[in-house]
């Protein structure tokens, strides 16, 4: 990983708010509190911290390990953990869950590559529209053996819409090593729709922020899409409970993936706020758990049927 800049708090207390939120989900799972399924982001988190500033009024599109992306735009932990536990206060009266999350101006889905032409025909209506908006879609380095992505990165460039392609590429995709189920590079497949692509190994949050903001800026003034790929780590397993990479894969894993880093580089400043978030994200379970069921209203068709008789 690249050196390290200064950073600001606030920065540092979203990342272990989404990390230790992550963690409380596995632990709730693990004693039986959850049901459904869920796909942690742990070890990639830094990514929508770091886009959080560079998306203004924009649409962002996440997928199915997108707590991080939800978290980064609202820091609404309470909403999202009393969707995925069913209880009063869910963002979407408890009916999305883990995975499907809508909330104005962001939509997560489970379904791989499903929103990337979804996110073109939005990127098209702020282009059409005149809105200085563009369309941010979450992709894995596994949803490029989707066909949909070729035929949304077509339209996107046809059509010059203003679309940003962030590509999480953590090296597998679900129990399989992307070396062994992707041939060529990301990078080349999106040059040859001829849409600019842009590569980042690092995790410092200034330098992300300082490479993407012009790229973030041409999609947004050009009206043309771009594609950005991270190359991070996936440090939980793919759900909640079925990693198959051997002791020696994780191992590496953990000795890559950032917090390890950030913690000896700054080590008073992340240990406190670790110990801040650690203490939110427990108060904030026994919180949501002590909540009645989740409900919603139910539409009274009664006057509607009437009128239409």
């Amino acid at each position: 990983m690249a050196a390290l800049t200064k950073f600001a708090d606030e920065d540092l207390e979203l990342l272990l708010l989404i990390r230790n939120f992550e963690l409380a989900l596995l632990d709730l799972f693990e004693a039986g509190k959850l049901n459904g399924t869920t796909h942690t982001c742990l070890g990639q988190e830094y990514v929508p911290v770091a886009l959080a500033p560079l998306l203004r009024d924009d649409f962002v599109f996440s997928n199915h390990r997108g707590h991080g992306h939800y978290l980064a735009r609202y820091e609404d932990p309470e909403g999202l953990l009393a969707e995925i536990m069913g209880r009063a206060g869910a963002v979407c009266a408890g009916v999305g869950g883990s995975q499907h999350i809508y909330r104005e101006g962001y939509l997560s889905t489970g379904v791989q590559g499903q929103s990337l032409p979804v996110a073109v025909g939005v990127a098209l209506h702020f282009k059409r529209t005149g809105q200085d908006r563009i369309a941010v879609a979450h992709i894995g380095d596994g949803t490029w053996g989707e066909g949909s992505v070729y035929e949304a990165l077509n339209m996107a460039q046809l059509w010059r819409v203003p679309l940003l392609v962030v590509v999480e590429h953590n090296g597998i995709a679900q129990s399989t090593p992307t070396r062994a189920q992707m041939a060529g590079t990301i990078a080349d497949r999106a040059w040859s729709f001829g849409i600019d692509h842009h590569e980042l190994h690092t995790a410092d949050i200034n330098v992300i922020r300082a490479e993407l903001a012009p790229v973030v800026a041409d999609v947004r003034a050009r009206r043309a899409p771009a594609v950005v790929q991270f190359h991070t780590v996936r440090l939980g397993p793919h759900s909640k409970g079925d990693d198959t990479r051997s002791a020696a894969e994780l191992a590496d894993v953990r000795a890559r993936e950032w917090s390890g880093e950030y913690a000896r580089r700054y080590g008073d400043q992340f240990a406190a706020a670790d110990t801040r978030q650690r203490a939110r994200i427990a108060a904030l379970v026994a919180d949501v758990s002590a909540r009645p069921p989740s409900s919603w209203p139910v539409p009274d068709t009664s006057t509607v049927l009437g009128a239409a008789l």
